[in-house]
């Protein structure tokens, strides 16, 4: 199921931000060994040498360049010529640099670790992550490798394993609110609730009006199954930020989870207000007139909500059930193979999808449906779409440069 990606203040988190976290450090250019005596004048290391120490990398690194050309296997020298890459904040191409001299000597000391914090650096934290295990794997106690790590995984959407990392780092930092914040995110979204729940309540202890951080505490009571303390919690911002993003969509929800439609209602309205164009509480706004036996009122909603959002799974199953009471059975038939297409594992638009074939007469049809809705029913996770982390956002936001 996907969701609209929503933002706040204190969710957004930039890559200046991130930099705080860790000391950004580019291991010196001690690396560097003379190059062998066939090197002529004009590719001399030393050369390189004393442009980096008047500061001038862009000099150096044609230097570095030279030598390489003359001996291709010079794995200094393809450091060497990385780190004064890095030093212009040109990570990609010192990132390339990197590579090819571990590919030349993976021994290298310090490069794993240049080279995870260069794709870091570009946002690349799939590709950082493995020379930043490898800096690790080298030195245990190196807190900016573990930081680092933490946060790539995060980034790459690997949540129980960014809260591992994390959580070691953020022990060994514990006044580094943004440290403990990534933390408790990681935690929630890697459904690691207790985790979560102390992370936020211990970022309220700084921060109590926090609008955001009682909405991310209430997320974390929701995947706790304490849904009266969530809703407590969102009213909470709610007091404290009425107009702050999502607050009365993520109340209304808790309420129409727990059937008290009046109260959900005046919430999405109350979102609408903020955003007018939030899909998802409109498509909930929709969801109520359905139940409450206003069909034709439910189907502009719903076509509303999936117009500006064609991904909301169950505004689909919601018009696959209006259009098949009004006997519109391909409308019906349409929308529910839109469902299955966003989560072909959820047996209900099979189940759906089966009974419509069999009022039809399309027997073939509708016992396959019903046969893959017996294949899946077992493993079926109904609870998650019933999780309110994953309707306020698709992902916990992304780490951007």
């Amino acid at each position: 199921m996907r969701w609209d990606l929503v933002f706040t203040g204190f969710q957004t988190c930039t890559m200046a931000v991130l930099m705080r976290l860790v000391s950004v450090t580019i291991l010196a250019a001690t690396l560097v060994i003379c190059a062998p005596a066939q090197v002529q004048q004009e590719a001399n290391p030393s050369d390189a040498i004393a442009f980096e120490q008047q500061g001038r990398w862009a000099d150096a690194v044609q230097v570095w360049q030279r030598v390489t050309e003359k001996n291709s296997r010079d794995a200094a020298a393809f450091a060497s010529m990385g780190i004064d890459l890095a030093r212009q904040q040109k990570y990609s191409e010192a990132a390339s640099a990197y590579r090819q001299a571990l590919r030349l000597n993976p021994k290298l000391p310090g490069i794993q670790m240049n080279l995870g914090l260069a794709e870091f650096k570009v946002g690349n934290f799939r590709e950082a992550i493995s020379p930043l295990r490898a800096a690790l794997a080298t030195d245990s106690t190196n807190q900016q490798a573990r930081t680092l790590l933490g946060l790539s995984y995060y980034g790459a959407r690997e949540f129980a394993k960014a809260a591992d990392h994390l959580q070691i780092a953020a022990k060994a930092d514990p006044d580094n609110a943004e440290l403990q914040q990534m933390l408790a995110q990681s935690c929630l979204w890697a459904k690691r609730y207790s985790c979560a729940l102390d992370g936020f309540r211990r970022i309220l202890q700084t921060q109590p009006d926090s609008a955001a951080a009682h909405m991310l505490l209430g997320e974390a009571l929701d995947g706790m199954s304490r849904t009266p303390e969530a809703i407590a919690e969102f009213q909470t911002a709610e007091r404290v930020s009425p107009r702050e993003p999502n607050v009365h969509f993520g109340l209304g929800y808790l309420y129409w989870k727990s059937r008290k439609y009046d109260e959900a209602k005046a919430e999405f309205h109350n979102e609408l207000g903020v955003d007018p164009n939030h899909a998802q509480a409109i498509a909930y706004l929709g969801d109520i007139e359905m139940k409450n036996k206003n069909p034709d009122a439910a189907i502009t909603l719903l076509k509303k909500a999936v117009a500006l959002k064609n991904d909301i799974r169950f505004a689909y199953i919601d018009l696959g059930i209006v259009y098949s009471e009004q006997k519109r059975y391909d409308d019906a038939v349409a929308a529910l193979k839109r469902a299955v297409e966003l989560d072909p594992s959820q047996p209900d638009a099979h189940y759906r999808l089966g009974r419509i074939f069999q009022l039809v007469g399309k027997k073939p049809e509708a016992d396959k449906e019903f046969a893959t809705v017996v294949s899946i029913h077992k493993k079926a996770d109904q609870r998650a779409d019933e999780l309110l982390a994953p309707k306020m956002s698709n992902a916990p936001p992304a780490l951007r440069r």
